[in-house]
């Protein structure tokens, strides 16, 4: 039995019904589990004698709304968690979809593995993604007054405000976006023999 034959039987034993997918990716498994088992799964998974999964490495934010070419028809939010076993050691990916669009939200992970705090705060500042629990849940890498969730892919690639200094009112001022929406197309030129041909 392979080191992957093991997690898996040893994930399905401990989350039983609990996993909606399980899927093997570039040499590791992904699971996907409701956003109601979400807290519960992250507690098994760095509880269970069998998993151990003592450490987050990663979590963030994914928008599927153009994941496709608009085809797709499910939630639009999903939070992906990236876990490390090192008495295990071996890896495991836990996904899971936002069930409401308009208010994407589920569990903070911060009660299970306090390394979730600025990784849940960025998925919030850039998705717009809400993280029931969280303790200090509060932009990260924008300013605090910045409209919107820069990463969300219908956020406009040239923001809605900028934000400059005023000389006059020796202060930071926001203003209406003054950059003009443009395409650049390159120019391409190519000698007679290029390439030999």
């Amino acid at each position: 039995m392979s080191k992957l034959d093991t997690l898996q039987a040893s994930l399905e034993a401990a989350l039983g019904e609990r996993i909606q997918q399980i899927k093997r990716q570039f040499g590791e498994i992904a699971i996907q589990v409701s956003a109601a088992d979400y807290l519960d799964v992250a507690g098994i998974l760095r509880d269970h004698a069998d998993l151990q999964f003592e450490q987050l490495i990663d979590l963030c934010g994914i928008d599927y709304s153009s994941y496709g070419d608009g085809a797709y028809t499910g939630p639009r939010f999903a939070v992906a968690t990236q876990l490390l076993s090192v008495a295990r050691n071996w890896r495991l990916r836990l996904k899971v979809f936002c069930p409401n669009d308009e208010m994407p939200l589920v569990a903070a992970l911060t009660p299970v593995w306090s390394s979730a705090n600025w990784y849940e705060r960025e998925a919030f500042d850039l998705f717009g993604i809400i993280f029931d629990g969280h303790e200090d849940l509060r932009r990260i890498l924008t300013d605090y007054g910045f409209i919107g969730h820069p990463m969300r892919k219908d956020f406009p690639t040239e923001g809605n405000v900028e934000m400059r200094y005023d000389a006059e009112a020796k202060r930071v001022v926001y203003q209406p976006v003054t950059i003009e929406a443009r395409e650049i197309t390159p120019r391409i030129i190519r000698e007679e023999n290029y390439g030999g041909l």
